[in-house]
């Protein structure tokens, strides 16, 4: 099995800044994709960031510019960097991993969720 844990998520005004974190454990032996969604309430759930094993990255346009992810491979962890942040991007954040067991099978996980309130 395998759990991600996230943290990081807060109450922030308009313009400031939240760092998300999330721990993959479990059994692990190696991480592809690896990114976050976010989800407000009455709208469906988006991609807001993906980065792969290898780095390369991709974001919503919404964020482009504002957010950024990154990785460390070593400690199966993904972060989010979030700047300038807006009301409306008020959501619960959601991060997930495709994950390549020990047996080599591939299977996505998720986190639990963080919200992320931002006050105007």
């Amino acid at each position: 099995q395998v759990q991600l844990v996230e943290s990081g998520g807060g109450l922030v005004q308009a313009g400031g800044s939240l760092r998300l974190s999330c721990a993959a454990s479990g059994s692990i032996f190696s991480i592809n994709n690896m990114g976050w969604y976010r989800q407000a309430p009455g709208k469906q759930r988006e991609l807001v960031a993906v980065v792969s094993n290898g780095g390369s990255t991709n974001y919503a346009g919404s964020v482009k510019g504002r957010f950024t992810i990154s990785r460390d491979n070593a400690k199966n962890t993904v972060h989010l960097q979030m700047n300038s942040l807006k009301p409306e991007e008020t959501a619960v954040y959601y991060c997930y991993s495709n994950v390549v067991s020990t047996l080599g099978t591939v299977n996505q996980y998720w986190g639990q969720g963080t919200q992320v309130t931002v006050s105007s």
